[in-house]
C-alpha cells in the first residue's frame, strides 16, 4: 500500500470507530426516553447472541467420531454449574473455556 492508501485506511477506521461510539448518544440523548423497540432489543439480543454462539461452537461436534462430544458436554455442564453458582457471565465463560482446553489438551 502506498502512503496515501495507508492514511485513507487509517482515517476510515478512525471514522468508523468514532461513528459507532458517538452515534448512539446522538440518536438517543439522555433527556429523551429510550424507544420501546430499543428496550426490547436490549432484553432479547443478549440471549439470542449466546444461543447463536452455542450453536456455532457445537456445529462441528460429531457424536460418532473422535471424542464423541464428551469434552464439549462436560464443558457445557461446567458453564451451567458455574453460572448457577456464581451468576457471573465472565466467570462462567472463562471456566468453561479453561475446562474445555484442559480436557482437549490433557485428557482427550
Amino acid at each position: 500500500m502506498t502512503l496515501t492508501q495507508q492514511l485513507i485506511t487509517i482515517g476510515m477506521v478512525v471514522l468508523g470507530t468514532m461513528l459507532t461510539r458517538f452515534l448512539p448518544f446522538l440518536l438517543f440523548p439522555a433527556g429523551k426516553p429510550t424507544p420501546k423497540y430499543i428496550q426490547y432489543l436490549g432484553k432479547v439480543l443478549p440471549s439470542a447472541v449466546f444461543g447463536l454462539l452455542v450453536i456455532y461452537c457445537l456445529k462441528n461436534v460429531s457424536l460418532f467420531a473422535g471424542s464423541h462430544g464428551i469434552p464439549e458436554a462436560i464443558s457445557i455442564v461446567v458453564v451451567a454449574a458455574l453460572h448457577l453458582w456464581k451468576r457471573q457471565m465472565l466467570i462462567s465463560i472463562a471456566g468453561g473455556t479453561v475446562c474445555y482446553m484442559l480436557l482437549v489438551q490433557l485428557v482427550f
